[in-house]
């Protein structure tokens, strides 16, 4: 009976430990999950919700790659790749070189994917006629197919434009080994910021600010 009421309080202490143990790591994995800041051209960190919406940085350094408003002899052209649309025909990220670009690439199955998608929506719903929207989808073939992809964004009913990765082009090109991850390209091709991972609705429109003057 003693030996029993001896191990009673290794045993709660060893589960006090697992419990906080299980905290923290929780805490850490959250924090990679919703990431606070963009990376941009030149590796300057941009937290979310800077610049305010129309707003420029031009006094500070990098502002120009920042507001994607002017010339810059850092600024690093989109590499390009070749993707399909549903119905099987071949288009490049340059076919749509002249408008700003959100390039985001998911898949079905990927739950931060799926937390992100609603707010890409509005913002297409709002902003595609100025905005280009490319949702390129990491279709493998086995996991992820075009019907798999397709079907969900149908059942979602999400009206952004959806592009499949099918010979892994964008993929591979990109280097593209975390998803979500989001670029967003200027009107003339240059690649001005990233998100790794899930970014809400104030983040996306900071990087959409960066790209896309609405004056």
């Amino acid at each position: 009976m003693n030996k029993d009421k001896r191990i009673l309080p290794v045993i709660a202490l060893i589960l006090v430990l697992l419990i906080g143990g299980a905290g923290l790591l929780y805490s850490r994995l959250s924090a990679d999950y919703a990431p606070e800041q963009l990376q941009v051209q030149g590796g300057e960190q941009v937290p979310a919700g800077t610049p305010e919406p129309g707003s420029t940085t031009q006094d500070s350094p990098g502002a120009e790659e920042q507001s994607g408003t002017g010339e810059s002899e850092e600024s690093t052209q989109a590499p390009d790749f070749t993707v399909y649309d549903e119905e099987g025909n071949a288009v490049k990220l340059s076919d749509y070189f002249g408008k700003p670009i959100v390039l985001n690439f998911w898949a079905s199955w990927c739950g931060p994917c799926q937390s992100e998608m609603p707010d890409f929506n509005e913002a297409y719903q709002n902003l595609g006629e100025n905005v280009q929207f490319l949702m390129v989808n990491m279709t493998d073939g086995s996991r992820e197919t075009v019907e798999k992809a397709s079907g969900f964004v149908a059942e979602q009913g999400y009206s952004f434009p959806v592009l499949y990765d099918t010979d892994m082009d964008a993929a591979i090109t990109y280097g593209v080994y975390s998803l979500p991850s989001t670029y967003f390209i200027d009107a003339d091709g240059s690649a001005v910021a990233k998100a790794t991972g899930a970014i809400d609705a104030e983040l996306l429109q900071t990087g959409i600010d960066m790209i896309y003057s609405q004056d």
